[in-house]
């Protein structure tokens, strides 16, 4: 299902693709792709592909949250990022098995290297393109807006209910189960809010503990939390 949907998403979509390519190349004359290494199942590190949506060596702050208001999001990169055009080209991580269509998103090492023992689970599956979480927190960059470190921001607020929720995908997955995240996410650019309210149904149909029901919802301000496995909040990265 993996093969057979990059494929043809990448067929579809490359017409967009490659339009969003040319505009970031004009902007600056520089790579239009942005080449990132990330953790992936059994903590092997592989090169994920994006389209470019910062200022070249933007890496190189060592700040790897970004929020909406980043000054080192370029103006296309602001267009490319709002749909999301500069994750669909990662179908091509897809396509080569460094990824699947539906899993937890991949972390930088640095992330990693700060998982809780429970965390390590999240290893345990080939990292996705979306998932739950995906949907949840779409709107990540909003939430570290503003912060002075917006990496322990998410650390405190985004990290120990996205981690809950990849562990809890890896131990409720199915094919039915990816096929309705598919579906959940295409729903999530029309309306965030009924495909939250619909992963909340849904998890809470499949087991899951009432505060991540709630979560899901994102009806409820987010609060700083322990991160799985861990019973003090994070103070630093």
């Amino acid at each position: 299902m993996d093969i057979a949907f990059s494929l043809i998403g990448l067929i579809t979509f490359s017409p967009l693709l490659i339009m969003a390519v040319i505009l970031v190349w004009l902007q600056d004359f520089k790579t239009p792709f942005y080449i990132a290494s990330r953790v992936g199942i059994k903590g092997k590190i592989f090169k994920m592909v994006k389209i470019r949506t910062m200022v070249v060596n933007a890496d190189k702050s060592e700040v790897d949250t970004t929020s909406v208001d980043d000054m080192r999001i370029t103006p296309t990169g602001k267009l490319i990022r709002k749909i999301k055009l500069d994750e669909l080209i990662q179908l091509w991580n897809v396509l080569i098995g460094d990824m699947s269509l539906v899993g937890p998103r991949p972390q930088v090492e640095r992330d990693v290297n700060i998982y809780t023992e429970v965390e390590q689970q999240l290893l345990n599956a080939r990292p996705g393109i979306t998932d739950f979480s995906s949907i949840v927190f779409s709107d990540e960059g909003e939430i570290v807006s503003g912060s002075k470190d917006p990496d322990l921001c998410y650390n405190q607020m985004i990290r120990p209910w996205k981690s809950r929720l990849g562990i809890f995908y890896i131990e409720k997955s199915s094919t039915i189960i990816d096929i309705l995240i598919i579906l959940l996410t295409i729903l999530s650019i029309f309306s965030k809010k009924y495909a939250c309210l619909s992963i909340s149904w849904l998890i809470k149909k499949l087991g899951a503990s009432v505060e991540l029901v709630l979560i899901a919802q994102r009806e409820i301000e987010l609060y700083p939390t322990p991160p799985p496995g861990a019973v003090n909040i994070v103070t630093k990265r």
